[in-house]
């Protein structure tokens, strides 16, 4: 039998009746029940025979509490008295056997047999599936919604934790994070690295702007139950919630740290989360509500709990990295050499590490005398801008000094030997230096005596501003003749410096950077040295390092910065009355100020230096 066929069967409608899934009645225009399907009975909790005849309104149709609906409201009535197409509706009740109410979602159609008015039809069903379904997708809604804002309040918290800002800093703006999404007011307390006491680094509170900030700033000395309040408060795994109601005994353990923020900020609890990582504890943060504000519930305290753990490994993280950043300097100052005083030559330096780097790399400066009483000035780097490469760095400079302490001139022999050395016994990669040697008498006149291995000119400036790069003496890298067996050499150059002249050694990091040719940085260092050495006439020659590189302003690559400042004419010769140049700040130089220059003798030294004069060649 096809399906066209079958659907003209009698019993056709009725089968499709029977199992449709939702409750029908049929009314007569008297609006007497004159069907009910298999449906409608389960949903009812009556069988048809006993709804056959009854008036459908008075046997079904009820309010919520049970009461009757009287028949001028009744809405599913209306296609029945006045033939209007089909109503709907959600908002109606009707009455189970047992005495209960079932919600129902409803249709009313009037009923028509051959053109003739014959009642209506109602097709219903139970609503409250329909509502739970509802309510669970409000629900699901709204879970989402509440998960989504709680990510991205901890996106927020990440971005402020990872800002470049101070420890103060941004747990003031982790505070406008938090308040008021979690609270009205907060504070963050820190475990002080110089004394150890407890300091409220950050308070906010918008309805208290003022009372906020007087209530930053050191606790006072707590008393020893208070102490071990606050030590355990902060050792917690898991956060407190204090209530003002604790507080108002002065003598409560945690009323000196947490009674003046309730008393000044009011509210009726605060939730207190311990901030610390891996063992070690750096305070804690609190979170208060007003008196119109609801309890923290506990969705908003594990929450708390969370971003209590992030600023912890984020405190933590930089106590490590500021360890390490500590070594590191110390490590740099180590390797850098202090500056010698020598007559009346006056020299500053300055170290400036690679950005990326750890504080530490591969350039570097030296200044020191010579057993005959010449000094020899060194700048110099080293392939990288790392640990490794300071260790290279360290090697190739101290064979440097070796070398030049026992050969003593001229510069090309020690830097054949220098490259020798570093082939055949360290595995420095290539370097490149500049090696000079200031000789003359007291009172000059001054003679450079210098080789360069690869490495940018150095540059003589004037007091006039007069400018010019020395650019003789130039030979190959060091460790790269030996290596490939070339044979090449490092010719000697000589030149005389004026008096009051600046001489400029520098490393490569000073004039050249992702964004700058070496040759415009080289440009831009003349031109400003020209500048500044007019300007600064009466300055020393700290000042006119610091003035340089403020105009400079190098970036990228680690620097190194050697000035040597020349005397006026006969200035510290026998006789000579004139008053001596300011002497060295032990700021001259990035080193330890603590250590004594290689070649000098301890101010409090006994005996006087023989090595305090530079003897002419």
């Amino acid at each position: 039998m096809s399906a066209a066929s079958a659907a003209l069967e009698p019993d056709f409608p009725l089968a499709v009746l029977h199992d449709l899934g939702t409750g029908v009645l049929t009314i007569d225009p008297e609006g007497r029940i004159t069907y009910a399907n298999p449906w409608a009975e389960r949903l009812l909790d009556r069988p048809a025979e006993r709804m056959l005849g009854e008036d459908a309104h008075e046997l079904l149709h009820r309010r919520l509490d049970g009461s009757p609906v009287p028949r001028e409201e009744c809405l599913m009535r209306i296609p029945l008295e006045d033939g209007r197409s089909a109503q709907q509706g959600s908002e109606e009740f009707f009455l189970r056997a047992d005495g209960t109410t079932v919600p129902i979602i409803w249709t009313t159609t009037p009923l028509l047999i051959q053109g003739r008015r014959a009642g209506l039809v109602v097709v219903f069903n139970d609503f409250s599936m329909y509502r739970a379904a509802e309510e669970q997708a409000a629900a699901h809604t709204a879970a989402l919604e509440e998960l989504t804002a709680r990510l991205n309040l901890l996106a927020d918290v990440s971005s402020v934790l990872m800002s470049t800002l101070d420890a103060s800093g941004r747990m003031r703006r982790l505070l406008r994070v938090l308040v008021p999404g979690l609270g009205d007011w907060a504070s963050v307390a820190l475990c002080s690295e110089r004394s150890g006491t407890l300091e409220r680094v950050a308070v906010l509170s918008p309805g208290h702007p003022r009372r906020a900030r007087r209530l930053e700033g050191s606790l006072p000395l707590l008393s020893s139950a208070s102490r071990e309040a606050v030590e355990r408060l902060i050792a917690a795994d898991e956060p407190v919630v204090l209530t003002a109601e604790e507080l108002l005994d002065p003598q409560a353990p945690l009323a000196a740290t947490h009674g003046k923020l309730f008393e000044r900020l009011g509210g009726h609890s605060a939730v207190v989360v311990p901030l610390c990582a891996r063992r070690n504890r750096y305070g804690m943060l609190t979170v208060g509500r007003a008196e119109d504000s609801p309890a923290p519930a506990k969705a908003e305290i594990r929450l708390l709990a969370d971003i209590g753990r992030r600023v912890g490994l984020v405190l933590d993280n930089t106590r490590l990295y500021q360890e390490q950043r500590n070594v590191a300097e110390t490590m740099q100052r180590q390797l850098l050499a202090p500056l010698p005083q020598v007559d009346h030559l006056r020299m500053a330096a300055r170290y400036l590490p690679a950005q990326s780097a750890m504080e530490i790399g591969g350039d570097w400066y030296d200044a020191f005398l010579l057993a005959e009483g010449v000094m020899a000035l060194v700048i110099g780097d080293v392939v990288g801008h790392d640990l490794k490469a300071a260790a290279h760095m360290a090697e190739v400079r101290n064979m440097l000094r070796a070398l030049a302490w026992d050969h003593q001139k001229p510069p090309s022999l020690i830097m054949c030997r220098l490259d020798e050395a570093v082939t055949n016994t360290s595995d420095a990669p290539m370097a490149t230096l500049v090696f000079a040697r200031i000789e003359g008498p007291e009172g000059g006149p001054w003679r450079l005596n210098w080789v360069n291995a690869g490495h940018p000119p150095p540059l003589l400036v004037t007091r006039d501003g007069d400018t010019r790069f020395l650019t003789a003496g130039h030979g190959p890298l060091i460790g790269m003749s030996a290596t490939l067996h070339l044979g090449l050499s490092w010719p000697d150059a000589y030149e005389y410096l004026p008096p009051e002249s600046t001489l400029l050694l520098y490393t490569d990091g000073l004039v050249e950077s992702r964004g700058r040719p070496i040759d415009l940085g080289m440009a831009t260092l003349r031109h400003h040295a020209s500048v500044l050495a007019r300007r600064l006439t009466e300055k020393t020659v700290d000042d006119f390092c610091d003035a340089l590189l403020e105009r400079v302003r190098p970036s990228g690559d680690d620097a190194a910065l050697l000035a040597l400042r020349l005397p006026a004419t006969g200035a510290g010769a026998p006789g000579d009355v004139s008053p001596p140049p300011p002497p060295q700040s032990p700021f001259t130089s990035p080193a330890t100020p603590d250590r004594a220059a290689p070649g000098s003798v301890q101010e409090d030294a006994p005996v006087e230096d023989p090595t305090s004069r530079v003897r002419e060649e």
